[in-house]
């Protein structure tokens, strides 16, 4: 079953580039430009997805198995991935399909983004790994049997709530925000309501064909890159992620192509390729010391009610403001 990660890929790709989905631009133009668009497609699209992930498990299709809070990994890894994710011009979903669409900065971005979070995960830099496992903080009984024993704290754990009845009123909070407020204008492929039910009806699916290959997890990136490098340099098999990355890049291009915006692009200065490979790098080694990247976190675990991922998303807004101010804000 890890090929059914090359077809969620290819949808998951497709949606990002027709929707222009990155969360680098969603956090960024918030505050920087009063651009709430890509936000609100985000705040739609998890509420949705909250309430699917909890009927899915329901029905005995999946197990929710949301991540271990990591205060440390959380926050000082999240905080670091925002700051990589404003050099290296997108987050781990932006500049993996904009490598689909001939964009050469992304190239190297997402080429450093994996190396630095494998060597973190287990090469070089695994001694930072280790070191932040003894944080690692699990619930062994959950307020329902649809989530996995041993696994991260929720909402529901937290309020003492039915799933359900906490997904509906997270939903309501997130879509308060999402149809409750003014939207600036975009033009897009897919208008942001469509691109946001097309990622919420995904995500549980994703979920369903990723656990019957052997992993208890939804949506990510991270995972695949490392998955992608390793089956290069010690031929490791290609896992349910790695084929979901090629499914993103392919899908992305097929869709660019489609759409006649495929293009090798290079930036007018050099010196670029060196601002978004350091991104890389804080991409890389922030994503690994919070257990996820943006998708893993922000749009899976978010949609998880995972405290960790909420955590997490927080810093990642955190990091991106700053290393916007920096760059942008100050002029």
């Amino acid at each position: 079953m890890a090929w059914s990660g090359l077809i969620i890929g290819l949808i998951f790709g497709v949606i990002l580039q027709r929707g222009r989905v990155c969360f680098n631009s969603a956090y960024r133009d918030l505050v920087f430009f009063k651009d709430n668009y890509l936000m609100k497609l985000y705040t739609f699209a998890v509420g949705l997805e909250a309430i699917l992930f909890v009927l899915f498990a329901q029905f005995g299709l999946i197990t929710l198995n949301p991540k271990p809070i990591n205060l440390v990994g959380n926050t000082l890894g999240a905080f670091t991935f925002g700051l990589g994710m404003v050099l290296a011009g997108g987050c781990a979903s932006g500049v993996t399909y904009r490598t689909g669409e001939g964009l050469t900065t992304a190239w190297f971005a997402a080429l450093i983004y994996g190396l630095t979070a494998t060597s973190v995960k287990g090469g070089a830099l695994k001694f930072i790994s280790n070191w932040l496992g003894q944080f690692n903080k699990t619930v062994e009984n959950h307020v329902s049997s649809i989530y996995k024993p041993q696994s991260g704290l929720t909402l529901p754990d937290v309020f003492h709530i039915n799933p359900l009845v906490m997904a509906i009123i997270f939903a309501a909070i997130l879509w308060v925000y999402a149809f409750g407020t003014k939207t600036t204008n975009r033009e897009t492929k897919l208008s942001w309501k469509v691109a946001a039910v097309l990622l919420a009806i995904l995500a549980p699916f994703a979920w369903w064909t990723s656990q019957k290959a052997g992993r208890m997890y939804g949506l990510g990136i991270t995972g695949g890159w490392i998955n992608l490098i390793k089956s290069f340099t010690t031929g490791e098999a290609l896992s349910w992620e790695g084929f979901e990355i090629i499914g993103i890049i392919i899908g992305a291009a097929i869709s660019a192509v489609q759409a006649k915006e495929f293009k090798l692009r290079m930036p007018k200065q050099p010196k670029t390729y060196v601002q978004v490979m350091i991104g890389g790098v804080l991409m890389g080694l922030g994503a690994a010391m919070a257990d996820a990247c943006n998708i893993g976190h922000a749009l899976t675990g978010v949609g998880l009610m995972a405290v960790s991922s909420i955590i997490a998303t927080v810093f990642f807004m955190l990091g991106n403001w700053t290393m916007a101010w920096f760059l942008f804000g100050r002029k």
